[in-house]
């Protein structure tokens, strides 16, 4: 069975039809979703879904566009909620520097970064990184964390070549491959999977986000991972099958499924 290990059926997109879109993943071959936080005020929706769905599981974190909003009381509900018995990883966390030009900016982004890590670590869970437009720093935290007793991790919607992948390959960590790979202009995400090891990638979708070819463009969901699955296995020279199973494995044993 596919496993989705990053998307956010919360998101307002959904709102339409998310029981009757969430009902349909089994027959679809949607084993496990992992729900990601992403705003201060969306972790109960997470949690709501963990509770109601008995394949979604959750991440609980927030993302660096929150960063303004987090308060000693946001990092106490994080901490809380990663005891929850169906949270699996800590996210999404991380920096970006897209929307946030100013230093002040991206000084707060790397404090509420490093206050997540923290939270990773006491808690022993693995954690869910987002990356844009800040590779340098985003490597430099992750490293400083890693050195000093971490539970694994992803990076989420990875953006950035080959050398950069080595770095984070290198420390053991996961990539998140979702639809870009199967963009035409996607040839240095191409590169990077061609690279990495089937054994250290794993399935997203970043739903309602980013759909793959040849649903570009629209609202984005887990049934769309086949077409990612079909994408890595064309670069492996491998079967649908082997992506499916091996990236199965690789998020169950990462997030101790």
């Amino acid at each position: 069975m596919i496993f989705e290990t990053h998307a956010h059926y919360d998101d307002e997109a959904f709102d339409p039809d998310r029981e009757e879109l969430l009902s349909s993943m089994k027959e679809a071959g949607i084993g496990t979703i992992v729900n990601a936080c992403a705003s201060v005020d969306g972790m109960k929706d997470t949690i709501a879904l963990m509770e109601k769905y008995p394949f979604i599981y959750g991440a609980v974190g927030v993302h660096p566009d929150d960063a303004d909003k987090m308060t000693e009381d946001t990092i106490k509900e994080i901490r809380s909620l990663s005891r929850h018995k169906k949270t699996v990883a800590i996210g999404e966390i991380g920096l970006d520097y897209y929307w946030h030009k100013e230093k002040e900016e991206h000084l707060l982004q790397q404090q509420m970064f490093r206050a997540q890590m923290e939270i990773a670590r006491e808690e022993k869970l693995p954690f869910m990184i987002h990356s844009r437009e800040a590779a340098e720093d985003t490597l430099t935290i992750v490293r400083e964390y890693m050195r000093s007793g971490m539970y694994g991790g992803i990076i989420h919607c990875f953006s950035y070549g080959k050398e950069m992948a080595r770095e984070y390959l290198n420390m053991g960590l996961y990539l998140g491959i979702g639809g870009v790979i199967t963009f035409k202009n996607a040839r240095k995400l191409k590169e990077v999977v061609a690279y990495a090891p089937l054994s250290q990638l794993v399935l997203e979708t970043d739903s309602p986000y980013l759909s793959p070819e040849p649903n570009r463009g629209k609202r984005n969901s887990s049934l769309n991972l086949p077409y990612v699955a079909k994408a890595i296995a064309e670069i492996k020279g491998i079967t649908c099958e082997e992506v499916i199973q091996e990236t199965e494995k690789n998020a169950k044993l990462l997030l101790r499924i």
